[in-house]
């Protein structure tokens, strides 16, 4: 019986329990399994995971046309362990021919299909010597040979043209950037030290991608003095963090966890009182542990941001909503096995609740930040316009002053800068687009409240 290796018997469970829709394979791949496996296993089952996630809608449509009855529903045990020989096959060079298709077959057996493990191996074989490149001209090609639902990228087209989908879908079907935000200027030093290659942010000073090297595990890490961080995430808690004329003395985090921009809004503000709300009580457990280091400067609320009840009370405050997360689609790539089209209206309803309630919530002159890591206008734009043509008593600030005084301050880089201003909506948000930046999708919009 020719073994398993562990990272393939991991990938394999993950997909699984994923398949089944019983966990999202960000937790999963943070669990104890992984956690318990060597470094290069655990770098091996998170590629097997997150590539057949990626590819999954292309490798379905491949291994289909190799069964004997094309249109035949597998057993999920069999079409698992289907799909991910196929993407060792078709996507990873160094993987032997004969370990992706022999452990393939012998998943499908010790999952109880005995008698499926020839067509597992028939067809992994089939589809090595048949697999070739996919056309890309229309809209319909294009999701199927980059993996994306056919909705996603029509969608996609309507609101910013073929050639911006087409760089969304990439960028959708790539391994992100690893970035870090530096706490001070001796981290970087620090890093270098531990054997961690470092190179430049795109749009921060405080940004720096990871070349070479695990940053988990160096003391900088696990101390808070470096932090794991896409850098556009990082960018949204600069433009709120950022104050106009004095620094805000009392600041609302609507929706904080897992804390990143709330540790960067208290950097920024050094005096100012934070409340960070989260509605789910572990992950408000797991973000009061993160940001422990800033002991009662921060008070961490199991809240429901829609439900605040504050008026007029916060200088500063950061509504950024949970969204579909259809500008995170390379580090969450079932998201698009999931989203179904309805589901942004339910989303939208729940923003527009949240921001309404940010903009109570501080005082007149303060300024709210409206943030999404999505690229759907219901979610960003309609959300924003809705709640401001409903009554709400503020209006939208144009963020170009914003970045052009980040980048005065030396937090934002001249070329960031930049670039960044050809990002801004006809309506004076800034919508940063996956593929234009190594960064996930943002929107980001700024208002004041007037009365």
């Amino acid at each position: 019986m020719p073994a398993i290796s562990k990272a393939r018997k991991a990938a394999y469970q993950i997909l699984m329990a994923v398949e089944r829709g019983h966990s999202h394979s960000d937790d999963l791949l943070r669990g104890k399994v992984v956690n318990a496996l060597s470094t290069p296993d655990r770098n091996l089952a998170t590629a097997l995971v997150l590539g057949v996630l990626r590819w999954q809608i292309l490798l379905d449509r491949q291994l289909q046309a190799l069964l004997k009855r094309p249109n035949a529903r597998l057993d999920a045990e069999i079409l698992i362990a289907l799909r991910l020989g196929a993407f060792q096959l078709l996507h990873l060079d160094r993987i032997p021919e004969r370990a992706a298709i022999d452990e393939s077959v012998e998943l499908a057996k010790q999952a109880g299909h005995k008698f499926a493990s020839g067509m597992v191996n028939a067809v992994l074989r089939k589809l090595k010597a048949q697999s070739g490149p996919w056309p890309e001209g229309t809209i319909a090609e294009l999701a199927l040979a980059q993996a994306h639902p056919a909705w996603m990228v029509e969608r996609w087209a309507d609101a910013y043209g073929l050639a911006a989908a087409r760089l969304i879908c990439m960028h959708g079907q790539t391994q992100p950037v690893l970035t870090v935000r530096l706490a001070n200027a001796d981290a970087e030093a620090e890093m270098r030290e531990a054997g961690i290659e470092l190179a430049p942010g795109e749009l921060l000073t405080a940004a720096r991608t990871v070349v070479s090297g695990d940053v988990t595990a160096t003391a900088a890490s696990t101390e808070g003095r470096v932090r794991l961080q896409d850098e556009g995430s990082q960018l949204v808690a600069e433009i709120a963090g950022r104050g106009e004329g004095s620094a805000a003395s009392a600041i609302l985090d609507c929706c904080a966890a897992p804390g990143g921009k709330t540790l960067i809004l208290a950097e920024r503000n050094p005096a100012a009182r934070i409340v960070a709300c989260e509605s789910s009580a572990e992950r408000l457990a797991q973000m009061r542990k993160r940001i422990e280091g800033m002991g009662d400067r921060i008070e961490c609320r199991l809240a429901d941001a829609t439900a605040l009840k504050e008026d007029g009370v916060f200088d500063l405050v950061l509504a950024d909503v949970p969204c579909s997360g259809t500008g995170t689609l390379g580090r969450n790539p079932e998201i698009r096995h999931r989203l179904k089209v309805e589901d942004l209206a339910r989303q939208a309803g729940r923003q527009r609740a949240i921001l309404a309630a940010a903009l109570r919530a501080v005082r007149v002159g303060g300024r709210v930040v409206y943030s999404t890591c999505s690229l759907e206008p219901e979610e960003n734009e309609q959300v924003v316009a809705a709640v401001l043509a409903g009554g709400a008593r503020a209006r939208l600030t144009p963020i170009g002053s914003s970045l052009e005084g980040l980048c005065r301050e030396g937090i934002l880089t001249a070329s960031g800068a930049e670039r960044l201003r050809n990002c801004i909506t006809p309506e004076g948000a800034l919508r940063l687009m996956p593929g234009v930046f190594h960064t996930d999708g943002f929107f980001i919009a700024l208002m004041e409240r007037t009365a």
